[in-house]
């Protein structure tokens, strides 16, 4: 019951995710294909019009994308109590690979970028976008082993919550207590009501949103109130009438196609210079690039590798390490969560352009030899 339900709520998952990776293509060249037409003007203002006191563009960063990371702590939630996480020899190696995947990446940005006025942009390499890693995986058909879907899977969900640990220790830049204090008293509050069994969805949501309220005006990064609420939501036994079932499968479809695809519209809209030459050289043009490039695969592999020879962990049998190499070119695939924490990262205007404009280059580079590497690795294996 438990493991139908779990495989159930993956492949779901996965289907949501491969489809939500080719939409957020299609967003992605729509938005740069407007910000460098006729239209630019009036499409750049429209994400910059203030809507209660706010611009659109603050709202959904700030509000939409909670929603975002509370299906992330949700699936996270999953793999602790009934997926790859909940057996540790198991979560062992795409633990210790997303380790790798994230402190390889940084280090090398910091190389370039240490003592200057970018050096806040070390997170920006550091994570993995679910949505398009798994959507160019899903390219390769059947050939795919299922055990190599899991290892990624678990691998971004792993570097997702790295990146959140980084927004909530790093970026925050003002933090005011009382409202933090408010924030984490309602969260303490709904764990209670967790604890006493209560499963009716309504306190937590509303509960959520006063938290999210506090946590907006408390310094940390409002889309934090995302993953604690999904801790403080009844897991029970995970079966399709727990709470936390319930409510991860109703948001994979309106997250997957509606919420990441706003958010690509709204901060993708990169105008492109026609001084592309100075624009890579940058230092952290180059700290972004290589930390994507070659710092995610070369973590992910020596990490994983490291652990395996050492008898921490094992590979599974139906993969080799030329298809952890290829998976790492994947993990460079940062788009999403590596152009959130640009904006929290720069606050000049043209660097945070520049620099989504070097995530969407690397990005897609990375995509395309992870891409080329396991179509030719896994080929040659059947």
């Amino acid at each position: 019951m438990e493991l139908n339900t779990t495989t159930k709520l993956f492949k779901d998952f996965f289907e949501s995710e491969k489809s939500g990776g080719l939409i957020l293509i299609g967003c992605t060249v729509i938005s740069l294909a407007l910000a460098n037409s006729v239209f630019s003007s009036g499409y750049l203002h429209f994400w910059h019009t203030l809507f209660a006191g706010q611009p659109i563009e603050y709202w959904i960063n700030d509000g939409l994308m909670t929603i975002f990371f509370l299906l992330i702590g949700l699936e996270l939630e999953r793999e602790v109590y009934q997926g790859e996480l909940s057996n540790i020899k198991n979560a062992l190696l795409p633990i210790f690979g997303a380790i790798g995947g994230m402190l390889v990446p940084a280090a090398l940005y910091l190389f370039f970028n240490f003592g200057t006025n970018t050096q806040s942009g070390a997170g920006i390499p550091m994570a993995t976008d679910i949505a398009f890693a798994l959507g160019i995986l899903s390219l390769l058909g059947n050939k795919v082993p299922t055990s190599l879907k899991v290892f990624l899977t678990a691998l971004a969900v792993i570097d997702d919550l790295g990146a959140i640990l980084v927004i909530a220790i790093f970026y925050t830049k003002t933090l005011l207590w009382d409202n933090l204090l408010i924030a984490l008293g309602i969260f303490g509050f709904l764990f209670i009501l967790n604890r006493l069994k209560v499963r009716n969805l309504i306190p937590y949501i509303i509960g959520g949103v006063v938290m999210w309220y506090f946590m907006l005006n408390s310094g940390v990064h409002a889309t934090i109130t995302g993953v604690l609420l999904a801790f403080a939501i009844p897991f029970g036994n995970g079966g399709h009438k727990s709470t936390s079932y319930i409510l991860q499968h109703f948001l994979h479809k309106p997250v997957a196609f509606i919420i990441l695809p706003i958010f690509a519209l709204a901060n993708t809209a990169i105008i492109l210079s026609s001084n592309m030459g100075e624009i890579l050289t940058q230092h952290y043009s180059i700290g972004i690039a290589l930390g994507l490039i070659v710092g995610k695969p070369l973590g992910i592999f020596a990490l994983s590798f490291l652990a395996v020879k050492l008898g921490i962990c094992q590979l599974p049998s139906d993969l080799n390490w030329k298809s952890i190499f290829g998976v790492g070119f994947l993990g460079g695939i940062g788009f999403t969560m590596s152009i959130f924490v640009t904006l929290l990262a720069f606050e000049d205007a043209t660097i945070i352009n520049n620099a989504k404009f070097i995530i969407l280059l690397s990005s897609l580079t990375a995509g395309i030899i992870g891409f080329l590497s396991l179509k030719l690795t896994l080929k040659m294996k059947s």
